[in-house]
């Protein structure tokens, strides 16, 4: 069996677990959230792995390069990823990382990317099973009407990261949350 290296990371917005397989991130995700064991279970059966604790290299880089984000000295990320979904969740997180820093996007705006506009719902769903918190940007995702919708990590971490960016695309909407 092969070994995926976890470890637990608190940031300011809430607490991450990361893992790295063969010097190559595969998790960075909230610690607590709903779904957390189909997530763990979907990385595990992709690497025909298990989790152990313990550092690494890449994970400390990633450590590093979340804090410097937290302390706004990075904008980008240029972690080794290596992503363990399906062809289209791959494709709808490929988007997600285009996102720049400051700016958002729509479900539908990530479907049409994707030349398919009927695939909202998937988008969606590919966009919930996003193993790669703050580093594939599905924080950047509002509603087509300019709403916070959901989030992983919580509705109130949204939109602390988006005003940690610089982003306030719903003005003073974002106090309603």
């Amino acid at each position: 069996m092969n070994k995926i290296s976890i470890q637990y990371f608190k940031i300011p917005f809430g607490e991450l677990i990361m893992g790295s397989y063969q010097d190559q991130l595969c998790l960075c995700d909230w610690r607590y959230r709903k779904m957390r064991s189909a997530i763990d279970q979907r990385i595990q059966q992709g690497l025909e792995a298990d989790y152990f604790e313990e550092e690494t290299e890449t994970i400390r880089l990633a450590k590093n390069q979340l804090t410097e984000y937290f302390n706004k000295e990075r904008k980008e990320f240029d972690i080794p990823l290596v992503l363990v979904g399906t062809t289209f969740q791959k494709s709808v997180w490929g988007e997600l990382i285009k996102i720049p820093f400051g700016n958002t996007d729509s479900y539908l705006g990530l479907s049409q990317k994707l030349n398919n506009e009927k695939a909202i719902r998937a988008v969606a769903a590919a966009n919930g099973a996003n193993a790669f918190a703050i580093i594939v940007p599905c924080h950047r995702i509002i509603g087509s009407k300019e709403e916070l919708i959901g989030y992983a990590g919580g509705l109130s971490v949204k939109k602390k990261l988006l005003r940690l960016e610089g982003s306030d695309p719903l003005g003073n909407q974002l106090e309603l949350f």
